[in-house]
Formats: structure tokens, C-alpha cells, sequence
């Protein structure tokens, strides 16, 4: 576009005021982007009116018909009017908009609706009579007089007919229905005293019921576990830490999903700042640095968190939506975000989640069946007989079987466990493919990943030395050259302070080679080019922004992997069970270090219910 055609004329533009009607069009355009954002507004100023509950109903997608309906204190039918007027409101009197303890504070909402769509509302307070407004367009009709419960009816239709531009822009009637479920979950989650409910009444009538949850009352996390449950689901619930810490006057409530309950995308993690849901920068990055140390870089980690504070530590007035915020003092909030997911993470032990042991009998079928004979189900002493002899091996094959019966022997003469909850991961019965270790617990059977397992306790090992007082080093009794390129070379001569610290003792060898003098003395006898090329790959994946720490901690992690036990190393039973005890007593060996888990736990009942024994 040349500058000629930015000219609207020969002439010199004349400055010009706008009039209302288009004043309110431009402004809904900022604060009402879909019809989801619609229902936002109008659930907001629901719960602010205090109400106990709310019914949200709405027409292909919230296109031609959104309806929320509450029982909070309603208005009367002289304020109507004004509630319909820029910047009216009664969550604040403008004296200071540092202190907002409600969700709307613009008195932007009501008009905003009432200039791109069909606004009719309908409220009656405790102690007064009913009224009803209908606006369209932004042309207001006179008040009149209805008959209706305490509380408001805000009926929203024909969203965006004003703007037909807008309309043109908003997605199919299912994406739209999929936003505004997704809007009102986020609200119910952050609200579990408050009854929510949802219809599609696409075709007139009830319409169709898409969730309903009831109020949830008692303790704050009990409620908030229930609201969860219904909404996220229970398996959520099931595998997610209880989150709770202050510092500096915020405070961090929720729950976050362990580990190896993860998902591909960030779609289930719900973030909320003094009750509001919100999508902000600083909060996910928070989430995401505090797994990781256990979650490969592919994953997400699912979470439900509630940052309070006073509401002067925080701007609300930074996106016309308010779904960003600011905080004052941005270290403190994700400092405690961070530390309050690793202290619960270390808390949990080796504890995986359940979804793991789910998948894995789901990958299970049992071959198709023919009618189920019940009376063979508990065979008796004589027909057990009759079968062992039916089984016996031929007498060319009795070496054979007395060798693989004196290996079985061996395994069980390791000693059994104690009773009770000392030794969850139980004892070891064998190992299959030289890869994965059998173990029976009190109540089923575990299958560990022995190469996962190992890395697992080796980099919290390391981590551990680390921290005291650096990790014990051995010295090579030749010095292994390694040839790089100049520039790889240079990369870790850079880190080399670093790499001493953590056992791995690197110096220039000329050009681009380097030597290496010392390795971790926990690694035993390693590859030490194939460990540095691994140690540059792992500072590429971090990139140039990465902390110190976490760079640290990523070749502490790429060494681990080095010094573990190999899969296809057969291993000894009192080998099997030491490993066995030290994944109990290590923090987050559930998972190793790329966030799979190390080991998959069965139960008896699930197994006999595979092989249809109950």
C-alpha cells in the first residue's frame, strides 16, 4: 500500500469524535472475542452478585442464544439502566484500583454485549420487584416490570448481528459449544461452594444437559478434590500430589499430577490467580521448570494451582480480557511454584501413577473363550495329579528341567520380605529378557525397568554428592583423548569449572581435542567420548537461556545414564532386591530420568480378572 492510498481524500483528514454506538462496538471487540468470552463475563458478574447457583444455556455454539441464570442479590429496576452505562459497576468506587477482590471491576461487560447483540435482563433483588431491560444494538428499551425469583437472567442473542465482521471470524458451532464448556469448567473449578450447570438448547425445549456439578462444601481441599474429580476426572485426582505453601505473603494451593500422568499438549493445566482462571506466561514456565528433572521435554505436566495474595501484589488490569496478570514480585511466585511441586515430587517416593498399571493390563487380551465351565474353576486333588503326570518332561529333557528348576530354586531363596507397607515393591521372583525384574508385593506383582530404575538412583545420587560437597571423582591412569570439533571443544571448556564439580575433570588437548582426567567415581568404568558427546547434546536441547542449575543437573543426568545397569545384564536376586530397596527409599525413582516410569505395578485382582478367575 503506497502512501497515496492511506489518504482518504485529496483534502487533510478532519479529527472527528465517534459516536457512542460505535465507541461500544470498538470496545466489545476488545472484551468479547467469542461467545465463550461472553459467558465468562456473565458467569463472573454471577458470582460476584454472590450467587450459590448457576445456569448457563446456549444455541448453536453461544451464536444465537447465551442465557445465564443465578440467584444472587439481583438488581433493582432503576439500577438497571445504569448497569447498562460505560464504566457503571459496584465492585469498586475508583478511590483504588489496587485493591480488586472481584472479578469484574470495568462496568465494561453488560455494554459491550448490549452494542453487538440482543441484551434482555431480567432481576429482582430481595426486597424489591422484578424488572426487565431489553437493549439491542445499544438502543435501550424503557424499563418494565416482570415476574420473576430473586436473582438475574441475562439473555444474550444474535452475538456479534451488529458486527457482522466479527461473526464471520468465529469457528463452528461445536468448536464454540467446546470454549464456552471449557470457560465454565475453569470457573466451577475455581468456585466448589458454587452449583454449576450447562445446557445446549440448540433446537428449542431443556436442550440437551453437557455437566452439571453441585456445590461442594467442607474442608477447602476435600471440596476442592470432589469439584476436581467431576471435572478433570478421577483419575486425576488419583495420581496428583496435595500442593500447599506460603512465602512472602502468597500462597499456593492445588493439586499437580505426578510424573508419569502426563500428557502431550499443555491442555490440563488450570491456573489461578485470587480465584481468577488465568493464561499466563509466567505460571506455566514456573509448572513446566518444576518438572524438569522428571518429565522429558515432550510432555506436560497436568495441574490444578491457586496462587492467592493480596490483591496490591498482583495487576488485574493488564489484558481488557484479564486472563494475564503481573505480579510485583514475579522470583517469589515462581519460586514457591517450584519448590512446592519438588517437595511434594521428592515426598511421593517412588509412588508412579496408576494410569501406568491401567495401560498396561489394557494392552493385555486374553485369547477368545468358549461357555465358561465353573466346576473346572477349583480343580480337585486327583485332577491336579492326573495333569502334573500329563505334564511331566520327556526323559531327554529332565538336564534341562532340573536346570531351570535349580535357577527358580535360587530366586526363592532369597528372604521374603516383612509383612505390612516396610517393603511396597516386594521381592524379587526373577528377571525376563535380562531387562525387567519380577517382584511380588502383598497384594500383586511389580515389573521394574532395571536400566530406568538404576539411572533414576544414580542422578539422584549424584544430585545428592552435588550438593555436599561435590561428587567424588577417580582418576584415569591414562588420560582418554577425545577428538571434537573447535567449537564443541570450546563449548565445554567453557563448563569445565562445572563439569569438576560434578566428578569429570576435562582439559584442553590441543586443537579440538581434550582430555579427560577424571570421571565420576559413582560411573565406574565409563566411555568417556560417548559420555561428552552425550553431554553436548544435552547443552544443545537446553539451549543458551537454561540456568546454571538446570544445565548442571541435565549433564548430571546424560552421566547417570552412563554409569547404570545395562539392559540385557542378568542380574542376582540379592541384586534384584537391593534395587528393589533403594527405589523405595529414593524420591522420585517412580520415574526415570526422561519421565517414563521405572516400573509398572499389577494388582492380583485385575490379573485374576484378565485370566477370568473372578
Amino acid at each position: 500500500m503506497t502512501a497515496h492510498d492511506r489518504n482518504m481524500g485529496e483534502n487533510r483528514p478532519v479529527i472527528r469524535q465517534l459516536d457512542e454506538s460505535a465507541i461500544n462496538r470498538i470496545a466489545a471487540g476488545e472484551v468479547i472475542e467469542r461467545p465463550a468470552s461472553a459467558v465468562k463475563e456473565l458467569v463472573e458478574n454471577a458470582l460476584d452478585a454472590g450467587a450459590t447457583r448457576i445456569e448457563v444455556a446456549f444455541a448453536d455454539g453461544g451464536k444465537t442464544l447465551i442465557r445465564v441464570t443465578d440467584d444472587g442479590c439481583g438488581m433493582g429496576g432503576d439500577e438497571l439502566p445504569v448497569a447498562l452505562s460505560r464504566h457503571a459497576t459496584s465492585k469498586i468506587d475508583g478511590s483504588d484500583l489496587l485493591n480488586i477482590r472481584t472479578f469484574g471491576f470495568r462496568g465494561e461487560a453488560l455494554p459491550s454485549l448490549a452494542a453487538v447483540g440482543r441484551l434482555c435482563i431480567t432481576s429482582r433483588c430481595v426486597d424489591g420487584e422484578g424488572a426487565c431491560l431489553s437493549v439491542a444494538g445499544g438502543r435501550a428499551e424503557p424499563v418494565r416490570p416482570a415476574a420473576t425469583t430473586r436473582g438475574t437472567v441475562v439473555e444474550l442473542r444474535d452475538l456479534f448481528y451488529a458486527t457482522p465482521a466479527r461473526l464471520k471470524f468465529l469457528r463452528t458451532d461445536r468448536a464454540e459449544a467446546q470454549a464456552i464448556g471449557d470457560t465454565l469448567k475453569r470457573l466451577a473449578m475455581a468456585e466448589p461452594a458454587v452449583g454449576f450447570c450447562l445446557r445446549d438448547v440448540t433446537g428449542g425445549g431443556e436442550g440437551r444437559e453437557v455437566f452439571r456439578v453441585e456445590a461442594c462444601q467442607g474442608e477447602l481441599f476435600d471440596a476442592l478434590e470432589r469439584r476436581l474429580s467431576r471435572i478433570v476426572g478421577a483419575e486425576f485426582t488419583a495420581n496428583a500430589l496435595r500442593i500447599e505453601a506460603e512465602r512472602e505473603g502468597f500462597r499456593l494451593t492445588g493439586f499437580a499430577g505426578l510424573p508419569t500422568y502426563s500428557r502431550g499438549a499443555a491442555v490440563a493445566q488450570f491456573l489461578f490467580v485470587n480465584g481468577r482462571p488465568v493464561r499466563d506466561k509466567l505460571l506455566t514456565g514456573a509448572l513446566r521448570g518444576a518438572y524438569a528433572d522428571v518429565m522429558s521435554r515432550d510432555r506436560h505436566p497436568v495441574a490444578a494451582l491457586f496462587v492467592d495474595c493480596d490483591p496490591a501484589l498482583v495487576d488485574q488490569n493488564v489484558h481488557p480480557a484479564k486472563s494475564e496478570v503481573r505480579f510485583r514480585e514475579p522470583g517469589i511466585v515462581r519460586g514457591l511454584i517450584v519448590s512446592a511441586i519438588k517437595h511434594a515430587l521428592a515426598a511421593a517416593g517412588h509412588r508412579a501413577s496408576s494410569s501406568v498399571g491401567a495401560a498396561t493390563l489394557g494392552a493385555m487380551r486374553p485369547e477368545p473363550q468358549g461357555p465358561r465351565i465353573y466346576q473346572m474353576d477349583r480343580p480337585g486333588a486327583g485332577a491336579l495329579s492326573r495333569a502334573w503326570q500329563a505334564q511331566a518332561p520327556a526323559p531327554d529333557a529332565l538336564p534341562a528341567f532340573a536346570e531351570t528348576q535349580a535357577v527358580f530354586a535360587r530366586v526363592d531363596e532369597t528372604p521374603e520380605p516383612p509383612p505390612g507397607d516396610a517393603h511396597p515393591l516386594g521381592a524379587a521372583r526373577g528377571q525376563v529378557h535380562e531387562t525387567y525384574i519380577i517382584a511380588q508385593t502383598a497384594d500383586g506383582v511389580v515389573i521394574v525397568d532395571q536400566h530406568a530404575a538404576h539411572e533414576r538412583l544414580v542422578y539422584e545420587k549424584l544430585k545428592r554428592q552435588m550438593a555436599e560437597n561435590g561428587v567424588p571423582a577417580q582418576a584415569l591412569l591414562i588420560p582418554e583423548v577425545v577428538e571434537l570439533s573447535p567449537e564443541d571443544a570450546a563449548r565445554l571448556l567453557e563448563i569445565a569449572d562445572d563439569l569438576s564439580r560434578a566428578g569429570l575433570s576435562v582439559e584442553p588437548f590441543g586443537g579440538g581435542a581434550v582430555a579427560v582426567r577424571e570421571t565420576p567415581a559413582i560411573l565406574g568404568e565409563v566411555n568417556a567420548e560417548a559420555m561428552l558427546r552425550d553431554i553436548l547434546d544435552e547443552l544443545d536441547d537446553m539451549g543458551e537461556a537454561s540456568s546454571v542449575t538446570a544445565r548442571i543437573e541435565a549433564v548430571l543426568s546424560r552421566m547417570s545414564c552412563h554409569g547404570s545397569i545395562r539392559a540385557g545384564r542378568r542380574m542376582r536376586p540379592d541384586e534384584m532386591n537391593a534395587l528393589l530397596r533403594e527405589m523405595e527409599a529414593t524420591p522420585r525413582s517412580g520415574q526415570c530420568n526422561h519421565g517414563r516410569p521405572t516400573y509398572v505395578e499389577l494388582k492380583l485382582s485385575d490379573i485374576e480378572r484378565l485370566f477370568g478367575r473372578s
